[in-house]
C-alpha cells in the first residue's frame, strides 16, 4: 500500500472538463495509480488522493468507523427490541412497575434518552475527529504549500 511519504504533494492545476476521466488509470512513480478523483493537467492525482493516501486520514476514517458502526448496530437492535419483545414476550413488558406505567412504557421512554445519550456521544467523537482533520488539512496544506 503506497504511503502519503511515497507521493510528493504540490499544488497541480486541475485538467480541463473534457480531459477528466474520473476513472482513469494513472502512473504515479512507474506504478499504475487509479484515483477516484479527476487528473490533474499533468496526468498524476488530485490533491484529493494525495491526502485519501495519508496514513492520518486513514486512521481517521477507522476512528469515524470504530464508533459510528457499532452505535448504529446497537441503536438498531435497541430500537427493534421494542417490538419485538412486545411480540414475543407480552408478559414480561405488560408487567407494572409503578402504577399502570409497565415494562414496555418505560422501555418506550429509554429509547429517547438512549437517542440522546448516542446524540451526545456523537458530538463528543465529532470534535476530535475534527481536530484530525484539521491536523490532516493543515499539513496537506504545508506539503503542497496551500494557505
Amino acid at each position: 500500500m503506497r504511503t502519503e511519504k511515497d507521493v510528493n504533494l504540490k499544488p497541480r492545476e486541475v485538467a480541463s472538463a473534457d480531459e477528466q476521466d474520473i476513472d482513469a488509470s494513472l502512473r504515479l512513480d512507474g506504478q499504475e495509480y487509479s484515483g477516484k478523483g479527476p487528473p490533474c493537467a499533468d496526468g498524476g492525482p488530485s490533491d484529493w488522493d494525495r491526502v485519501a493516501l495519508m496514513e492520518e486520514f486513514q486512521a481517521l476514517l477507522r476512528a469515524k468507523r470504530r464508533f459510528i458502526v457499532p452505535a448504529t448496530i446497537f441503536f438498531v437492535v435497541y430500537y427493534f427490541a421494542l417490538p419485538i419483545l412486545v411480540g414475543y414476550a407480552p408478559q414480561l413488558m405488560s408487567k407494572q412497575i409503578l402504577g399502570v406505567v409497565n415494562i414496555a412504557y418505560l422501555f418506550a421512554l429509554s429509547q429517547f434518552f438512549m437517542a440522546w445519550i448516542i446524540a451526545a456521544l456523537y458530538v463528543r467523537a465529532a470534535s476530535r475527529w475534527d481536530r484530525m482533520a484539521r491536523s490532516i488539512i493543515d499539513r496537506a496544506n504545508r506539503s503542497t504549500g496551500g494557505e
